[in-house]
């Protein structure tokens, strides 16, 4: 173990140690925007188009740290100007346009090296494809710090604007923020990582660098701010970690970097909270024991209602094996919905009110199915098994409210009623009598049904006609009239005036 660390006794280790955290952060922090905008593909087309640049630099001012830097973010650019131009003005797919380019500018430096080379001149197109962390000088090392720092002030600085772009880029145009000056910054920011990368990974790796610790981090979080700081450390590790793998492996350090982030991603794919595989696979195996816990709990009811309710009938019915329906009844007994005896069931009074809100659940939904979406009756049930372990109280509730809390569902079956008549409900009146409609109703739902008729908390009115189905009334202010179902009535609170 101490010879795997003894190179970082010398310069050349330290130097390779920082510029590797440096580019990590960098990568990994400006990437995020990158994947976040759809740009990867663009990150990948600059580290391959900034090759003319470096030849340029290098024929111009020799292998100087800044010269190869100035050329690399000027081919760079006039790559990104290019690709924006064709992509505005052509008819050509946005990835087309993106690989034209980049294809073109690559070949146009493959060419400038291989005459440069023949000229006498040496530059390494190895290690321009695949970097040369442990070959950096102090100037290279000094020129990575400024470009890091210089982009994560970026960030920093503009991160309203690069925010609003990147999620909302209409909303940013009506905020007076340029989507375009935006975008043109942040492929300056992208030239400036690219090119600084290039020591440490290599044309061909440096998109890893900026995609992978992204991607990472994305699975990790939701929030932005988040996303940046993850990604940057996922980006640091990686640098780090992959430099230290490549001097116990004595290979090349920037492939190792990547696999290293390739690494952590594959950690997040599987193991990530939220979004990662086992966590998908615990969530749909809890949701499955959900599922049948309810349904067994529903069938237990329909068996009671038919006299039939026992152990043999209920596995029978549910489909389950018997060690299966004898987990979900234990833990049925435990909470008190049923009681248990050998082979005989009795669902207790909390089992039938828990039981009946599964059923109001399936019914309601078949019930909005029908009314609402217009498919038949042989569509709904399967559609209804489904939604009803997963509608809570207070969509069953605007539910109910929206269709004048239906009696029964498009099968004549009834659904049962979570609230009971009110014993001054609308209903209850007389033709002729006047009232006012009571602020306080059974839920916020009833009164904005209410509100969709026309009527409103303390609007008076005279019933004026009434027949099986719905009850007139007539507004004392408006003299509007309005007809009301007579399921809605017997839900709605109101107060007397005569």
């Amino acid at each position: 173990m101490g010879e795997l660390f003894d190179i970082f006794n010398y310069a050349v280790g330290i130097r390779a140690l920082i510029a590797s955290m440096l580019v990590g952060a960098m990568c990994g922090v400006l990437g995020c925007f990158i994947v976040l905008r759809n740009m990867s593909l663009i990150g990948d087309a600059l580290s391959h188009a900034v090759l003319p640049g470096v030849v340029v630099g290098f024929i111009i001012a020799g292998s100087g740290a800044l010269a190869i830097f100035t050329g690399a973010v000027f081919a760079g650019l006039l790559a990104a100007v290019f690709m924006t131009w064709i992509q505005h003005n052509v008819k050509t797919k946005n990835d087309a346009a993106i690989g034209i380019v980049f294809t073109a500018m690559f070949s146009v430096g493959v060419m400038a090296i291989s005459k440069v080379s023949r000229d006498g001149a040496h530059l390494d197109l190895d290690h321009f494809l695949f970097g040369n962390v442990l070959g950096l000088s102090d100037t290279d090392l000094y020129l990575t710090g400024f470009i890091t720092i210089y982009v994560l002030l970026s960030v920093v600085l503009f991160y309203r604007y690069l925010f609003a772009t990147t999620f909302q880029p209409v909303i940013a145009e009506t905020m007076g923020i340029s989507v375009k000056t935006v975008h043109y910054f942040l492929m300056l920011l992208l030239s400036f990582a690219v090119v600084a990368s290039l020591q440490a990974v290599g044309v061909i790796l440096v998109v890893a660098m900026l995609i992978t610790p992204a991607a990472t981090a994305l699975l990790l979080s939701n929030r932005l701010k988040f996303v940046l700081v993850i990604s940057g450390l996922v980006g640091v590790l990686s640098a780090v970690l992959g430099l230290i793998l490549a001097a116990y492996f004595d290979t090349t350090p920037g492939p190792a970097m990547v696999l290293m982030a390739t690494l952590f991603y594959l950690l997040a794919v599987f193991f990530a909270p939220g979004k990662g595989l086992l966590f998908k696979y615990l969530h749909r195996r809890k949701n499955k024991a959900k599922i049948q816990f309810e349904d067994t709990l529903k069938q237990a009811l329909k068996l009671h209602e038919r006299n039939n309710l026992s152990l043999p009938s209920l596995i029978d019915r549910l489909g389950f094996n018997a060690a299966t329906v004898k987990r979900h009844l234990s833990t049925l007994k435990q909470r008190g919905l049923v009681i248990v005896n050998q082979n005989e069931i009795q669902l207790t009074d909390d089992g039938h009110a828990a039981a009946n809100k599964l059923v109001r659940a399936h019914r309601l939904w078949e019930t909005f199915l029908v009314k609402n979406l217009g498919l038949t009756e042989e569509q709904i049930h399967e559609e209804a098994e489904k939604y009803e372990h997963i509608l809570t109280e207070e969509h069953l509730d605007e539910l109910e409210a929206d269709m004048d809390y239906p009696a029964n569902d498009p099968h004549g079956s009834p659904i049962p009623q979570k609230q009971v008549e009110s014993a001054n409900a609308l209903s209850k009146l007389s033709i002729h009598q006047k009232a006012k409609i009571d602020p306080l109703q059974i839920n916020e739902y009833l009164v904005s049904r209410l509100w969709k008729l026309g009527i409103g908390p303390d609007d008076e009115f005279e019933v004026t006609a009434q027949d099986e189905s719905s009850i007139q009334i007539k507004l004392e202010d408006e003299g509007q009239l309005i007809y009301i179902p007579k399921s809605l009535a017997t839900k709605v609170n109101v107060s007397s005036l005569n």
